[in-house]
């Protein structure tokens, strides 16, 4: 008897009982003494339901939370079976990894698993760990549904299952967990809308369910949950309108991200109300109005994100009171117009200022950067803002983002921008700037990227100091007009992008490009560059774009036939693009064209003079989608490698002398979009099997000498947009049936050799714009369905043999704006309405008998006459009756 009572007292003790409850113990002892089996069953009974029976049953409760986590365990893999060496029945599961125990019952109260990389579902056995305070799952691969069993974890305080791939919707029964005060779901697949039982969760302050693709409405009684500091709902499709209420009730609130929804509706004026709001954001949405007043209450406010809305109206002077507000965005708005609030540049904890792309306009004040002393960066791109960029720009001395592009903005670059030497990054393009690029740029020697481009008015050199800045990643200062010399390139080691083009910059290329090691864009177009394109080039490992179209430059020395930079650029392997088409380079495409980056995509060497032939070996850049060989000197037959470069997608050999037949191996490009051969002394058949590339959009063979019949197999083509077959001697065995190209914009086949009718089923083409069957030997009328050729604009069917007349119902043609049928045989009435006001003579000059108004210089019809005798003799009979 004495072990059980002393195991009693002991029971009391560890459960922590009220120290009353000892006294009631006494007085069951007496008893006890007196009929020990009676009272000692009653004591039992008095005691087990209390604490006796908990401690009893603790060995078998602690093996139900073992059974349940080993039930977890079965059910879930990881890559390195941390739980399956961990957790082993034969050591106490209050050691196990992540496990962790009560101090006094020894039960689980917490389960913390996460970024363990495990996978699997979530078994429902977890809901038998019935003392759980905390659930953390985040950060792993576990999916399915939330199994309805953990509703039964009513200690549950802490519950986090983000970052996983679980689906299905947030189930109501979460309501039940009505001590839970962590509610962190974020980055899964959960769908439908928010379960209103959320407001039974009474203690709740943190709900994070951002990052899903929940939908409907926000349940207006969770903003009943006055425990909340913490609300993200960010990254769903939630809609519907904000309450005008939802900061009555939520005075703990600190943290309010919407983000990246599809809510409408005003901003509520009552967010003022939210008084201890740190963080509000409801960027990138569909909210309308304008930004409340009352936002400038949140006194407390440190970062406001109101960017990509439908609002309207100007950004409030209250947000001037927001005195600990380190960042403010509110961009991409453009009906948010006026100034920007003087006050706002008096919030000296302001780092952040984003205003971009807004039609925000005036000047900026002189004194902006007076009282900012903390700011980092400064977005106020894409707006209208105008005056001159304030000298005082310089006291943002911590200032390492300004982005003042796209406004009209003028006046000269202020020196003082070289003070300040934390900036990273400077864009002041497309302004009204003018003068000059000043030196102190090289004061900034931390600066990474420099774009001052698209500003006609900007002028003189290019500062020296700037290629002193060792820490430049990029450079645009093109579309200016800059002049003089390149400076040399003596101090860029980290230089990847030189954007320079669109200027009047003279001289040579200089060597010291190759300074330059990290170069990875090199575009000099446009300028007036000359002399020989440095064979250094080829030293730039990393160059990937080369552009220098559109100078004065040659290859090289007069001995210097070949390509010999070509050869040298073989050496930078992550080669894309290379264009030097529109400088006067003369000389022939070296064979070692073929050994180019395998990675080359784009090479334009248009109007550069070439001559000689194409080398086979250019067959060998496969990767290439755009070859551009027009508007030279170049011989001999197209080769048949070329045949071979799969990936081709544009091929111009337009305006040379390339002779021969076009080699059926070019029908093996087939993903050839445009292949321009046009203006060459190409002779023979055009091949059948160019109806099998179905890529193709432009197909331009005009001015050769191809001699055959039009193969049927082009009109099978039927998304190609322009065929140009013009100025060749191609005939026709057959009518050409062009109703199946759907899409045709443009047909050219005038001076060839066609003949017969032409066929009603032109009348299909409702996307044709331009129609040219001139100077051939066609017959028959003009089809009635022209008719239906609504989009045309260009109609030229001059030097046939077409008879009949002109069809009135042309007449409805709208946009035709050209028109010709001269040297036909056409007769009878030109049509007079609509389009037809407008033509003149011209277009039916030399056909058999027209008539018409005499403005198009053509006889009267005989229905004129007869009306106008009638008139004649009706003006005598009047005469005479007065």
């Amino acid at each position: 008897m004495l072990s059980g009572l002393f195991f009693i007292i002991q029971t009391i003790l560890s459960t922590q009982l009220p120290f009353s409850y000892f006294f009631y113990f006494l007085a069951l002892f007496r008893l006890a003494i007196m009929n020990y089996k009676t009272c000692f069953h009653l004591l039992l009974a008095l005691f087990i339901p209390r604490s006796v029976l908990c401690l009893a049953m603790t060995v078998r409760n602690l093996n139900s939370d073992q059974f349940a986590l080993l039930e977890f365990k079965d059910r879930i893999a990881g890559p390195q079976n941390v739980l399956a060496d961990n957790w082993a029945a034969s050591t106490s599961v209050c050691n196990w990894i992540g496990v962790s125990c009560g101090i006094l019952h020894k039960r689980v109260i917490a389960l913390n698993l996460t970024s363990m990389n495990l996978r699997g579902t979530i078994p429902p056995h977890l809901g038998n760990l019935s003392f759980l305070l905390s659930l953390d799952l985040s950060s792993n691969h576990f999916y399915g549904h939330l199994p309805k069993e953990l509703g039964q974890l009513h200690h549950l305080r802490i519950l986090q299952l983000s970052y996983n791939r679980l689906n299905g919707e947030i189930p109501s029964w979460l309501g039940n967990l009505q001590r839970v005060r962590r509610l962190q779901m974020k980055n899964n697949y959960f769908t439908g809308r928010i379960p209103e039982t959320l407001v039974n969760i009474s203690n709740l302050e943190i709900l994070n369910l951002g990052l899903n693709q929940l939908s409907g409405q926000v349940p207006s009684s969770i903003f009943k949950i006055s425990s909340l500091k913490i609300i993200i709902l960010s990254n769903n499709s939630l809609s519907g309108s904000l309450p005008n209420d939802m900061c009555q009730h939520l005075p703990k609130l600190e943290v309010f991200y919407l983000r990246s929804n599809e809510l409408s509706g005003n901003i509520p004026s009552s967010m003022g109300k939210c008084s201890n709001l740190k963080n509000l954001s409801l960027y990138l949405n569909q909210l309308t109005g304008i930004i409340p007043r009352s936002i400038g209450n949140l006194t407390q406010l440190k970062e406001l994100y109101l960017g990509f809305n439908n609002l309207e109206g100007q950004i409030p002077e209250e947000i001037g009171n927001l005195l600990g507000l380190e960042m403010l965005d509110i961009q991409a708005i453009k009906c948010l117009t006026g100034q920007i609030p003087t006050s706002i540049f008096n919030i000296s904890s302001l780092k952040t200022i984003v205003l971009s792309n807004n039609s925000l306009s005036g000047s900026l004040p002189t004194d902006m950067c007076q009282y900012l002393p903390k700011l980092e960066l400064l977005y106020l791109h894409s707006n209208e803002l105008s005056g001159n960029i304030p000298s005082s720009m310089s006291k943002c001395s911590n200032l390492k983002n300004l982005s003042l592009s796209l406004n009209q903005l003028t006046g000269i670059i202020p020196r003082s921008i070289g003070n300040l030497t934390q900036l990273k990054e400077l864009y002041l393009g497309f302004n009204n700037l003018e003068g000059q690029i000043l030196e102190e740029i090289g004061n900034l020697l931390g600066l990474e990227l420099l774009n001052i481009q698209a500003i006609k008015g900007l002028t003189g050199r290019i500062p020296t100091s700037i290629f002193n800045i060792s820490s430049l990643k990029t450079i645009v200062l093109s579309n200016n007009s800059l002049s003089g010399n390149l400076p040399p390139i003596t101090n860029a080691p980290k230089l990847e992008i030189l954007l320079l083009w669109g200027n009047k910059l003279c001289g040579n290329i200089p060597n010291s490009i190759s300074n330059a090691s990290m170069l990875k864009q090199l575009e000099l177009s446009q300028n007036l560059f000359s002399g020989p394109i440095p064979k250094m080039l080829g030293s730039l490992k990393h160059l990937e774009v080369l552009k220098i179209f559109d100078n004065n430059l040659i290859t090289g020395s007069a001995t210097d036939h070949e390509w010999s930079f070509l050869s040298s650029l073989t050496n930078c392997k992550n080669l894309k693009t290379i264009s030097v088409s529109g400088n006067p380079l003369s000389g022939v495409l070296p064979t070692s064209i073929g050994n180019l980056s395998k990675s080359l995509q784009f090479f334009y060497a248009g109007k550069c003079e070439l001559q000689g032939i194409i080398p086979m070996e250019i067959g060998n850049l496969t990767s290439l989608l755009l070859l551009q060989l027009g508007n030279n000197k170049l011989s001999g037959l197209i080769p048949a490698s070329i045949g071979g470069m799969r990936n081709l997608q544009s091929l111009t050999f337009y305006s040379n002398k390339l002779g021969g037949p076009i080699s059926e191996s070019l029908c093996g490009l087939e993903r050839l979009y445009e292949m321009c051969l046009g203006l060459n002394k190409l002779h023979g058949s055009i091949p059948s099997c160019l109806g099998n590339i179905s890529a193709l959009r432009y197909l331009c063979l005009e001015s050769n000498k191809l001699s055959s019949t039009i193969p049927s197999t082009l009109w099978n083509l039927k998304d190609i947009l322009e065929i140009d077959l013009s100025s060749n001697h191609l005939h026709n065995s057959h009518a050409i049936d062009v109703g199946n190209l759907r899409s045709l914009l443009k047909l050219n086949l005038s001076r060839n050799l066609l003949t017969g009718d032409i066929l009603s089923t032109f009348g299909g083409l409702q996307t044709l714009v331009s129609l040219d069957l001139s100077n051939n030997i066609r017959h028959g009328h003009i089809p009635e369905s022209f008719d239906r050729l609504i989009s045309l604009e260009f109609l030229d069917l001059c030097n046939n043999n077409l008879s009949g007349v002109i069809p009135k119902s042309l007449e409805k043609l709208l946009h035709l704006k050209y028109f010709n049928v001269s040297f036909n045989r056409l007769e009878g009435e030109i049509p007079s309405k609509g389009c037809f006001s407008n033509f003149s003579s011209t277009s039916f000059m030399k056909n058999y008998a027209l008539c018409g108004p005499p403005r198009l210089l053509v006889p009267p019809c005989k229905n004129d006459l007869h009306k106008n005798s009638q008139m004649i003799i009706l003006v005598y009979r009047q005469l005479a009756l007065s």
